[in-house]
């Protein structure tokens, strides 16, 4: 009999011994029981005959991780504070039978036909101006680089066109964009240049789709494999390049366990596999343009000119807004109007006692949903009809506060019924489906304006926007984050590019802080430069964060930890506690939370004094980016 140490796939235990009648590999999926469940687990290595008793393995899967994957699953696991059965079940495993060795390359064959005789290697290849290949050049001398560059100025194309070089090379590319709202038109560009040399991974992808991929994938057909931040995980060993656009969203932080950033599992994998890794983004984040070499990419294919003007006003669609968008529309342009919050309103509060209605099981507002007549936490997802009076004082007059992207399209349809107007947030846009189709229909100039939350800045092209309306800025500005300051005019930055591609475009701008947006506007260097004397020595990329946080239905329990935690904590070395104490969002789905926040010039100090002082309800986030 041999005796095996196993990690239960996407579970928080520690590994488990089991026992097999024959030999198995490192990496090997097996089907375990627990407790009369049956279970997955992976293999880590074959161990002594323990002094307990044992149960044994009930299958052996046709699954196998690759010593890679095992290697970056235990990077994971260690550095994100999670189980490696935790991390593991973020990996897709290898078909044992289509892998040609632990992390070997695949064999060349019908991968290598279809690289030859299909559109693989494009219909016609790319011609970059001299800028683009300079660009090119430099950013093929480093292992790791960014690409700063301008909305419109032809990254992709630069991406492209090393595409192009890692494919007559036999190898593969892996092309990560923040989310799906990115994939359709990407997915577009991609296959007209290297047609079925491509696919596309996401959430959204139906089991049997996914299934026909990762075929392909593992025969190597599959040459570009692009999408959202599990496609970072998928078996793929000849590897040429990693590509991470919009390297600056926030989309790439998982919010849950494991809490790992994509772009910087991109860079760790990028080592392992000894690949180069680019990063790219009109807005790139402090952290990258501090930690790598950059190219600077200005300008662009488009020659039309934005205005920008502000107006001092708080998430409303004031008179001006709404006589520029009647204007735009009477003119056959189209027209943005970006809101920072989806449903009708954030909040209903009672006229009378100033009471806010709240969820019941979290301490946030509930938000107005018109067409299903319910108010909604986004936390927690509990809904229920609107309420007809105050829960406190049952005055009977509600009124609403902050605008949200479904009452302003109600409106519009109310006061201008002949303007067509299309809903681009979570709600209205839950499938792949309905997002290809709105953005098609917006494309086909069969919807005059287009109201949306950040999705609308998630780097599609629009070509006949002439007007981009920006409201809700100053809630970002004032956040308690100390990136706040970075999202906002990112986010400006971003939706402001989606117009002016082809007519000059006005960007209006609803902000009380003109000041601090205005000497920005075109030179985002000038403030990633500022921001560099802002953080130093206090915040990220000069020092290390750990948010740790603690839950629990009784706030007692979840204070007690916490405290706890602060005791031992107060003992380490070279570390520093920044605050700690209710978080600013007290209780989530009836659990009360309370949190830590620590700092750190290194990483060591960070993680070691956490592995030392954490306790059982302690729950870590290394380089946190929210804090609520």
């Amino acid at each position: 009999m041999n005796y095996f140490t196993i990690s239960l796939l996407n579970s928080p235990l520690n590994p488990l011994t089991y026992c097999y009648d024959i030999e198995l590999t490192v990496g090997t999926v097996v089907e375990i029981s627990l407790r009369s469940r049956s279970l997955q687990g992976v293999v880590l290595v074959q161990c002594a005959e323990p002094d307990f008793k044992t149960t044994a393995i009930t299958q052996v899967l046709t699954q196998e991780y690759s010593l890679k994957q095992m290697k970056a699953a235990k990077f994971i696991s260690s550095y994100y504070f999670c189980s490696l059965g935790e991390a593991l079940q973020l990996f897709t495993p290898y078909g044992v039978n289509r892998k040609m060795g632990n992390g070997e390359p695949l064999a060349q064959g019908k991968g290598e036909e279809a690289r030859v005789k299909g559109k693989d290697r494009g219909d016609s290849s790319l011609i970059l101006s001299s800028k683009q290949t300079e660009a090119l050049a430099f950013l093929q001398e480093h292992p790791v680089s960014l690409l700063f560059g301008d909305t419109g100025s032809g990254k992709t194309e630069i991406y492209m066109k090393w595409f192009e070089e890692v494919l007559a090379e036999g190898k593969r590319v892996l092309f990560l964009m923040p989310e799906i709202s990115l994939t359709p038109q990407m997915e577009i560009r991609l296959k007209e240049h290297f047609g079925e040399a491509v696919v596309m991974w996401h959430s959204k992808v139906t089991k049997p789709t996914k299934k026909k991929l990762l075929e392909k994938i593992h025969s190597g057909e599959a040459k570009i494999i692009a999408g959202a931040r599990s496609a970072l995980f998928l078996p793929v060993d000849d590897l040429g390049l990693i590509v991470v656009d919009e390297e600056h969203d926030d989309s790439y932080k998982a919010s849950s366990r494991p809490r790992y950033h994509a772009r910087d599992m991109a860079i760790y994998m990028g080592k392992l596999y000894d690949v180069p890794v680019l990063l790219g983004s009109a807005t790139p984040s402090l952290n990258s343009y501090v930690k790598y070499p950059h190219f600077r990419l200005k300008g662009g294919h488009f020659s039309a000119v934005r205005h920008f003007s502000f107006e001092k006003s708080r998430d409303a669609i004031t008179e001006r807004v709404e006589s520029n968008i009647v204007a735009t529309v009477a003119k056959e342009e189209q027209a943005m109007l970006f809101i920072p919050t989806r449903a009708n309103y954030k909040y209903l509060i009672c006229e009378s006692c100033g009471h806010t209605h709240e969820c019941p099981y979290c301490s946030v507002a509930m938000s107005l949903h018109r067409k299903s007549n319910a108010i909604k936490c986004h936390y927690c997802n509990f809904s229920e009809r609107v309420p007809k009076a105050c829960s406190k004082c049952q005055h009977e007059m509600l009124v609403s506060e902050r605008l949200g992207t479904a009452e302003a399209v109600y409106q519009f349809g109310e006061r201008h019924p002949d303007i067509r107007v299309g809903q681009f947030d979570r709600d209205a846009v839950s499938t792949q489906n309905k997002l290809k189709k709105l953005l098609k229909a917006f494309n086909n100039r069969e919807i005059d304006l287009l109201i949306g939350t950040q999705m609308l800045s998630k780097g599609h092209d629009y070509h006949d926007v002439t007007l981009a309306v920006i409201l809700g800025l100053d809630n970002q500005l004032n956040m308690g984050d100390y990136r706040a300051r970075e999202k906002a005019l990112s986010l400006l930055i971003q939706i402001a590019g989606r117009s002016g591609r082809k007519k000059e475009a006005e960007v209006l701008v609803q902000s009380y802080n003109q000041a601090f947006f205005e000497p920005y506007i075109g030179q985002y260097e000038k403030f990633l430069e500022d921001e560099k004397q802002f953080r130093q020595g206090l915040y990220p990329p000069y020092t290390k964060l750990a948010r740790i946080m603690f839950a629990h239905k009784y706030a007692n329990k979840a204070e007690e930890a916490m405290q706890e935690m602060v005791e031992r904590l107060r003992l380490q070395e070279n570390i520093e506690i920044v605050g700690y104490g209710v978080s600013q969002i007290e209780k989530i789905a009836s659990k009360y939370r309370y949190q830590i926040l620590l700092r750190a010039s290194k990483t060591t100090d960070l993680l070691k004094a956490i592995k030392q002082s954490k306790n059982a309800l302690a729950e870590v986030d290394i380089d946190p980016i929210e804090f609520s």
